[in-house]
């Protein structure tokens, strides 16, 4: 098993300011050797420290700004170090690194409780890399080898890959922030990317879809039927997006309810899937279900108050369950017969009032913070991330196919000022030169 140690801050309450070590860029970079076999091995960038050392590096003190000085608006200000900070462990599957050798893809998940967006690959000499950058609330992704879109507190971030093929460094990718559209506080949660290239996104905090707007926060354009006008209430807990081919095509949500957080007290068993395109009721009675997916023709869901990886029969409801996951299942990808789930540990102690609850006491298990890779063909975990200790609650996961080692660009890296491309320049582009003044006279002009 590796092992990787990494240390982080905590993230504030929504609206505060967020702290970030200036010594990494933007937030905390990952990065460790530390395992019993080197096919396990697991590494990062940035700040190393080694699973059993006894005693760590003190945190150099960040320099307070001056009265003056005005961070960007889009970045959080640096904050002075408040004493030791906390470390969060990430381990991994002995066979991780050949597993994503073998089957040809990388894959990232998001953090929005530390406000973490984390990318996931195999260096040239087989280790596992984990590259690691801060967004505030960091929460879906709708996430292509080229692009990177992804949800933030109260802006959707637009990345871009400027490798163009290139490696450096045994990276393939580097995505670079090229855009964000300010939403304002939208609780967004899941995305989907059209085919015209329009971005929808699940506006929970109003219960609709929407997409951005050039002159307002958000243009919605679907909402349930049973919501009966736009509020910023979060009235049913709107969370996922499935789409299909290009479109979006299922919804799910905690319950139905009409009134300001009604969810809350529908938790249980009110959760539900809908047909966006008739505002049909595909299947009830789920618990807290989120990331619904179209794969190979079927509807896949995570029923996350019951820890259950479930298929669906879109015309009759029927859930059938391909496997039970020790955590609250947030966020899902597939990749071949393969699904990665993100889970995450309860935020007071236990899953109090859901079956996943009494299902760990069942089994005698315990928790999870982290990503399981499922073979859907039997429901067997074949491969895994775990995280313990300041990072507690993930949210999304994405699988990147083809790629072999991602990273990003933070936003208060030194080199993003650097990262300077060019699009092509083509002949049509080009604006004719104006005719001479003796040409406009022999024609008359």
């Amino acid at each position: 098993m590796a092992v990787l140690q990494s240390v982080v801050t905590k993230q504030p309450p929504r609206g505060a300011a967020s702290p970030i070590d200036k010594r990494s860029g933007q937030g905390t970079n990952f990065f460790l050797v530390q395992s019993g076999s080197k096919r396990g091995a697991c590494r990062s960038q940035g700040r190393i420290s080694v699973v059993g050392e006894t005693k760590r590096k003190p945190a150099k003190p960040v320099a307070k700004k001056s009265a003056a000085a005005k961070p960007e608006a889009t970045a959080a200000a640096p904050q002075p170090d408040a004493g030791p900070k906390k470390v969060t462990q990430i381990s991994c599957s002995r066979g991780l690194s050949a597993f994503m050798a073998d089957n040809k893809f990388s894959f990232g998940f998001t953090s929005y409780q530390s406000g973490r967006l984390y990318l996931v690959g195999r260096l040239p000499q087989g280790k596992v890399s984990f590259h690691e950058r801060h967004f505030m609330r960091a929460m879906g992704v709708a996430a292509t080898p080229q692009r990177l879109y992804l949800a933030g507190q109260f802006q959707v971030w637009r990345l871009e890959d400027v490798m163009g093929g290139r490696v450096a460094d045994g990276f393939d990718r580097n995505y670079v922030p090229r855009n964000a559209q300010t939403t304002g506080d939208l609780d967004v949660h899941e995305l989907g990317v059209e085919k015209s290239g329009r971005v929808i996104f699940v506006n929970t905090r109003f219960s609709c879809l929407s997409t951005f707007s050039l002159t307002h926060s958000f243009k919605p354009l679907w909402k349930p039927p049973f919501i009966s006008r736009l509020a910023p209430e979060d009235r049913c807990h709107l969370n996922g997006l499935a789409m299909d081919d290009g479109e979006p095509r299922y919804v799910t949500a905690v319950c139905k309810s009409d009134v300001i957080t009604g969810w809350r007290d529908r938790r249980a068993e009110g959760g539900c899937i809908m047909d966006v395109r008739n505002d049909r009721m595909v299947t009830e009675k789920l618990s807290m279900p989120h990331s619904p997916r179209l794969h190979n023709g079927k509807l896949w869901v995570l029923d996350s108050g019951r820890g259950r990886l479930a298929r669906v029969d879109p015309d009759t409801g029927a859930t059938e369950t391909v496997t039970f996951l020790p955590g609250f299942a947030r966020g899902l990808a597939f990749h071949g017969h393969f699904a990665f789930v993100g889970l995450s540990l309860p935020r007071d102690g236990s899953f109090s009032g859901l079956e996943l609850d009494a299902e760990l006491a069942k089994r005698d298990g315990e928790p999870w913070c982290g990503v399981q890779i499922v073979d859907t063909r039997s429901g067997d975990i074949v491969q895994w991330i775990r995280l313990t200790g300041e990072v507690r609650e993930l949210f999304d996961v994405f699988v990147l196919p083809g790629v072999r080692c991602p990273k990003a660009t933070g936003l208060l890296d030194g080199t993003i000022q650097n990262e300077i491309s060019i699009e092509d320049w083509s002949p049509a582009d080009k604006r004719a030169p104006a005719p001479a003044p003796e040409v406009l006279a022999a024609a008359g002009a």
